[in-house]
């Protein structure tokens, strides 16, 4: 009877630790679909993606230090000035915290802005948060790379 027991029990930590590797994996790659979609909205100027995908408490810091909010990262987009070419992460790395996570990476971009080019890769880190099942972008932080 007890050599059952211990059996039961170490099969339901098992199948428990399994069950939380899959969902550390499925979260992982639902935020790597969401920042690509992030990507395709500047790119597209897709105001609602960003509407759907940030958190309304988002904040920006840009590379020079300057804070902008939700409201304003939207109005941005819709503008569609800067003009995105290019706007895509690499080089992405995912660490996850219960309902929130950190992502690193570099994101390149090309485009417009007031009719002058522009083109740099940046240095980021995103703070998600999992609200009502879904991941939403919280915060995130650029610093320009050297050429």
């Amino acid at each position: 009877m007890r050599r059952a027991a211990l059996a039961s029990l170490t099969l339901i930590a098992a199948a428990a630790s399994s069950s939380h590797a899959h969902d550390a994996v499925q979260d992982e790659r639902e935020i790597r679909r969401v920042e690509a979609e992030l990507c395709r909205a500047f790119e597209n100027g897709d105001a609602e993606t960003l509407r759907k995908d940030l958190d309304r408490s988002f904040t920006l810091t840009s590379s020079t230090g300057v804070v902008t909010d939700f409201d304003q990262n939207v109005a941005e987009v819709a503008s569609r000035d800067p003009a995105y070419e290019i706007f895509r992460n690499h080089d992405q790395k995912v660490r996850l915290y219960g309902n929130a996570a950190i992502v690193t990476g570099i994101t390149s971009i090309k485009g417009q802005s007031g009719g002058k080019p522009f083109e740099g890769d940046f240095q980021f880190t995103d703070t998600w948060v999992r609200d009502g099942g879904r991941w939403k972008l919280a915060a995130s932080h650029a610093s320009r790379l050297p050429k």
